[in-house]
């Protein structure tokens, strides 16, 4: 039998790659480089932004009535929860100061309120405004117009029909809340134990790490008491039937929502109307008509590095989720001029 024949192998394959040349390695470095050099430039164009402001304020825009006219009707926008870190409504306020062109102010407000303190901080700049320009102001509320921001929408003060209310809006919530929670059976079943050391009894008032004492349950109902005396105060000097009547004072005082019927005929607002029928309210008390007077209304400006990133990104921004000082604010007491069902999260910005 013979030997069967063995197989040629195959021939060797050479595979050649081109040599890359110094000019490709070296425009490689360059464009990282450039890369590094225009993200740098961003940034920094962003923090002198941020320090020095860009002198500009809020971008205006036409919204209705004379495109010609040089005569203003300014809308001011509040809309969400009126926490400090939030400069955006101080920016427009700052904006109409700066312009005289500007015979009236509509607030537009859609909020729940927020934090006492910056409610307030918001309330007296707008009352400062009005009274230093001797503006015609006009509220219009949107979808909620609860707590704080019926704080801030009473710095209109007494001018006659000049708080107007969506049909389908809520407002009143007149109250003041600290939230607190005690998550101290929690931890018990997972054994884990607060240990911080403090200089005084009531140091840790309002942690959820443990249950509340009576005398802390003492000091954080005084807190909310001298709020809420300072909130009725800020709402008679705004309403004054309301102040004359103490029966339906007491009455709209207890934290309750209304609709806006329910408002309209309680005192709290003077009439039913979208905004257009504020701003031709505003119109009115300014002495202005359709063709001699322009409304606008402003848009936030984007820093350097905010327009890069939109620029760079289809991703839509996330949502703002619970960071460490979320928990932080959390387990601090702070009071509140709210509406909400839910736990107070909110982050300054």
């Amino acid at each position: 039998m013979s030997e069967a024949t063995p197989a040629t192998p195959p021939a060797p394959q050479l595979i050649l790659q081109p040599r890359e040349s110094l000019f490709g390695r070296f425009g490689k470095v360059l464009l990282v480089l450039l890369g590094i050099c225009v993200i740098s430039m961003i940034g920094m164009a962003s923090q002198v932004q941020q320090y020095f402001g860009d002198g500009e304020g809020p971008r205006e825009k036409y919204h209705s009535l004379s495109k010609e006219a040089g005569n203003k009707i300014a809308v001011v926008h509040v809309s969400g929860a009126i926490m400090e870190g939030d400069t955006f409504v101080e920016d427009q306020l700052e904006a109409i100061e700066k312009d005289p062109t500007v015979k009236a102010v509509v607030l537009r407000i859609d909020s729940p309120g927020g934090t006492v303190t910056y409610s307030d901080r918001l309330y007296h700049k707008v009352k400062e405004l009005r009274e230093e320009r001797d503006l015609p102001m006009v509220v219009s509320m949107g979808s909620l117009c609860a707590s704080g921001g019926y704080y801030l929408a009473m710095a209109v003060g007494d001018q006659e029909n000049a708080i107007y209310a969506e049909p389908t809006t809520w407002t009143g919530s007149i109250g003041v809340v600290i939230p607190s929670y005690n998550f101290s059976r929690t931890m018990n079943i997972t054994g884990m134990q607060d240990l911080s050391v403090v200089s005084g009894d009531l140091k840790l008032m309002g942690s959820p790490t443990k249950p509340r004492t009576e005398k802390e349950a003492e000091v954080l109902q005084e807190l909310v008491d001298i709020s809420f005396e300072g909130f009725k105060e800020i709402v008679r000097a705004g309403r004054p039937a309301l102040a004359a009547d103490e029966e339906t004072m007491t009455k709209v005082t207890t934290g309750q929502i209304f609709t806006a019927k329910q408002a309209v005929e309680l005192g709290l607002v003077d009439t039913l109307g979208f905004l257009e029928a504020a701003i031709d309210r505003a119109m009115q008390l300014a002495n202005l008509s359709p063709s001699t007077v322009r409304c606008v209304e402003y848009e936030q400006r984007q820093t350097p590095i905010q327009q890069f990133l939109n620029a760079t990104s289809h991703q839509p921004p996330a949502a703002s989720g619970v960071d460490l000082r979320a928990l932080i604010e959390l387990s601090t007491p702070r009071a509140y001029y709210l509406s909400t069902m839910a736990p107070v999260l909110l982050r300054s910005n």
